[in-house]
């Protein structure tokens, strides 16, 4: 039994997204169907922050973006040396990113 071709995806990334968003804040809801998870970025002094882009995804879609981000941080880590975490007593709580509420 011959082995099938691997398929190839043709991406298309269009002006506006080939410059990105900024995000330093994300929160993470979700429902037994769906993940929902909103990029927001907050600036110090600002008592708001907007979403800047909402990522809806299915559950098995989050499990292999959480397992495709191990594993890229896994390689950058090994390229770059460990990213460090700061989280002191001083850091305020309510900002980075978070996954700890629910729909």
């Amino acid at each position: 039994m011959n082995p099938q071709p691997e398929k190839q995806i043709n991406i298309e990334l269009g002006e506006a997204e080939a410059e990105g968003i900024y995000s330093n804040l994300v929160l993470i809801t979700h429902s037994p169907a769906e993940f929902v998870i909103d990029f927001t970025r907050i600036l110090p002094g600002k008592p708001k922050a907007k979403v800047y882009s909402r990522i809806i995804m299915a559950p098995q879609h989050a499990k292999s973006l959480l397992r495709a981000l191990e594993d890229n941080i896994k390689k950058y880590e090994s390229q770059f040396g460990e990213i460090k975490v700061h989280a002191g007593p001083d850091q305020d709580k309510s900002f980075g990113f978070h996954g700890d509420k629910t729909e």
